[in-house]
């Protein structure tokens, strides 16, 4: 299924708005990151994501948002994951899609929008908050990956 066809579908099924986020993987650990407390759902574990703006790619939004919030740059999209949906803040149906990313790990993960990050294994995924929509993104990860 290509970029353009998930969005048709998702158009299909009356979704407007459309997210894309990011599953980057070291030695058996995801990146996650934690919402500030006064933002909506603050304090929630999620994946680097964001919104597509109106025109742009899914790759090149994976690209800018995995880049603007954690300072990492995405060498390769390695897959398409899994979609969920969600009612955004301003009530708009909205479906993320999610990708299994390679990011160059030449620096620290910058953070510009959370106020903390952690590099999360399976076995250590029940001491944070993270969304059951997002848990079944990692839990389908894991095990397709036979980590």
């Amino acid at each position: 299924m290509t970029a353009n066809t998930f969005i048709e579908e998702a158009k299909s099924e009356g979704i407007v708005r459309y997210v894309v986020g990011a599953v980057i993987a070291k030695e058996g650990t995801v990146l996650l990151l934690r919402r500030k407390m006064d933002d909506f759902m603050g304090g929630i574990y999620e994946l680097p994501s964001g919104q597509v703006a109106n025109g742009e790619s899914l790759e090149s939004a994976l690209s800018r948002e995995v880049l603007e919030e954690t300072g990492l740059k995405i060498v390769e999209v390695c897959r398409h994951l899994s979609n969920f949906d969600y009612e955004s803040k301003s009530g708009t149906r909205t479906r993320q899609f999610n990708f299994e990313v390679s990011v160059c790990l030449v620096s620290a993960v910058q953070l510009t929008e959370h106020d903390a990050h952690a590099w999360v294994g399976m076995r250590d995924i029940g001491h944070y908050e993270v969304t059951p929509s997002v848990r079944k993104v990692l839990d389908a990860f894991w095990n397709e990956s036979g980590i």
